[in-house]
């Protein structure tokens, strides 16, 4: 409520410093931002001539202004990093500061904010009751706060604001990390690691759309090698697409420098974090964020720095073994087709078209529910196992040239069950779903029928486990196309015939759709192979 007489003004006019210099604006760092809430355009004036000079810790001071609870409750409910209001209590109602606290601590949940009522009739308000009963942080007539007064009531409410809002940061950004952290762990390649960790700094740092890079040396001499360009977000996503740091890019120096020094530099043009895995591998991340960060920030990036280093480990013991994973089953798919030299490259092939068709299912949104991505990574590799089961199979069967016996037919299919049980006892020494697992699957389901007459169970439709039915298709496919000890190649056209009419009985429909589609969409370039032997 405005009641500032002649008088009032009088009083406090030994607050106006007619010396005051103009306000030097500070660039890059940002305002203590404060806001006066008050009906009295006086007090608004005599706030800013008293605080628009006064530089705390090398921050100056942001005044906003407010001539009403209500107007203020809106600047509050979309700013919420001012960190003092100077408050009045008598505005639009006789309560209007009192009932402002309330919603600041209930409605908006700010317990950071620090709040300072300033009074011209303490009689409406009395202090003892209102200190007791509402959450603010000082009390003080208007009559009392000379300029010596306000000023020390300011910095004492922004320094307690820092403080609590250090705590809150260092909460928010330690929760960050843990939550960041187990999220790499899940990532499986070196790009979606980097990608990750950039991402994760600047939800930790709360940069927003401030871009980030991270880098690592190609050579063993990080010192003249070329740098890889892992990922990069926002204005730096250019990049990303370079893939290797060009040598005349402004942080080239710098880069170098952490590398050398191999410890994290924070410069006023960048800052450059530093992060060695114990495998030897040695990152490197540059943020340009609008302002210097916090020691506080610092510290918590040191941290994740720490925990990104443990992630990369891990990330790095995964792929060892999932390639030890790959070349197990590359050398059994070798050593079996090594029994069968006439098949030339079958296995190769079978893989490279069964990664395909998966992948063409997905985009038609076929069997949504068993084409994960854990199923693409693996299928492809596992087809190649499909005919592990032939290692059992005596060479007068399985090179017999010509067609079989009823009693040889007989001999040659258990090689389905025999590749089966071999595979999924060793997957189950690994636990969990790997090549092996699916590798299982497609050799004991790779002979079954759509219609349910095929062997070695007599599964019928989806029943038989996916990466069966589609090597199912892709294997006939590939053994009618090439010659074979008991038959010569067929021609293409006369393939897909045949596919095209075991459709719902021999085949699923949808894969054989999915092969012809790829193969007369994409042309791959090994069917020129196929025409040579024609």
């Amino acid at each position: 409520m405005n009641t500032s007489t002649t008088s009032d003004t009088d009083d406090m006019n030994w607050m106006v410093d007619d010396s005051s210099d103009a306000v030097v604006p500070v660039q890059d760092v940002l305002p203590w931002r404060i806001l006066i809430v008050d009906d009295d355009t006086d007090i608004h004036a005599v706030t800013r001539l008293v605080l628009n000079s006064v530089i705390y810790k090398g921050r100056p001071m942001e005044l906003i202004s407010a001539y009403s609870a209500a107007q203020a409750y809106e600047v509050l409910t979309v700013d919420r990093d001012i960190a003092l209001v100077l408050l009045d209590v008598v505005m639009e109602t006789n309560d209007a500061g009192l009932v402002l606290v309330q919603r600041i601590r209930g409605e908006l949940n700010n317990p950071l904010i620090r709040i300072v009522l300033r009074t011209g009739q303490p009689g409406q308000a009395p202090e003892e009751r209102v200190i007791i009963d509402f959450d603010i942080n000082d009390y003080r007539a208007k009559t009392e706060l000379t300029k010596q007064r306000l000023f020390t009531t300011v910095i004492a409410s922004l320094r307690a604001y820092e403080g609590l809002l250090t705590i809150e940061r260092n909460r928010i950004g330690l929760s960050r990390i843990l939550y960041g952290a187990s999220n790499l762990y899940e990532l499986r390649s070196l790009q979606e690691f980097a990608s990750g960790v950039l991402h994760q700094v600047n939800a930790i740092l709360d940069l927003g759309a401030w871009g980030s890079l991270c880098v690592s040396p190609l050579a063993s001499d990080s010192n003249t090698g070329e740098l890889a360009v892992l990922a990069a977000t926002e204005q730096y996503s250019v990049l990303a697409d370079q893939q290797v740091l060009p040598v005349n890019h402004p942080w080239q120096a710098l880069i170098r420098q952490v590398l050398r020094e191999r410890a994290s530099l924070f410069t006023s043009d960048a800052d450059v974090l530093f992060v060695h895995a114990s495998q030897g591998r040695e990152f490197v991340i540059i943020l340009t964020p609008p302002w210097p960060l916090a020691d506080f920030q610092r510290d918590l990036l040191g941290i994740f720095c720490d925990r990104i280093a443990a992630a990369f480990d891990k990330l790095h013991m995964y792929d060892q073994l999932q390639r030890g994973q790959e070349a197990t089953v590359v050398a059994l798919a070798d050593l079996a087709e090594s029994r069968d030299t006439d098949t030339g490259g079958h296995v190769r092939r079978v893989s490279i078209m069964t990664d395909a068709i998966s992948l063409r299912l997905k985009e038609w949104g076929r069997f949504p529910e068993e084409i994960t991505s854990l199923f693409l990574s693996q299928v492809g590799l596992a087809s190649m196992l499909h005919d592990i089961g032939k290692v059992a199979i005596p060479d007068a069967v399985l090179l017999k040239k010509g067609s079989h016996s009823p009693e040889e037919r007989v001999i040659m299919e258990t090689h389905a069950m025999a590749g089966e049980k071999v595979l999924a006892r060793a997957a189950k020494m690994l636990g969990g779903q790997s090549y092996l697992t699916v590798g299982a699957q497609i050799a004991g389901g790779h002979h079954e029928h759509f219609d349910g007459k095929g062997y070695p169970r007599g599964l019928s439709g989806h029943d038989i486990p996916l990466g069966a039915r589609i090597v199912a298709v892709i294997d006939v496919f590939d053994a009618l196309l090439h010659k074979r000890p008991y038959k010569e190649p067929w021609l293409l056209p006369d393939v897909i015939h045949y596919l095209q009419e075991r459709r719902h009985k021999q085949f699923d429909p949808d894969v054989v759709d999915a092969l012809i589609d790829y193969v007369t969409t994409e042309k791959p370039n090994w069917l020129n192979d196929v025409s040579d032997e024609h």
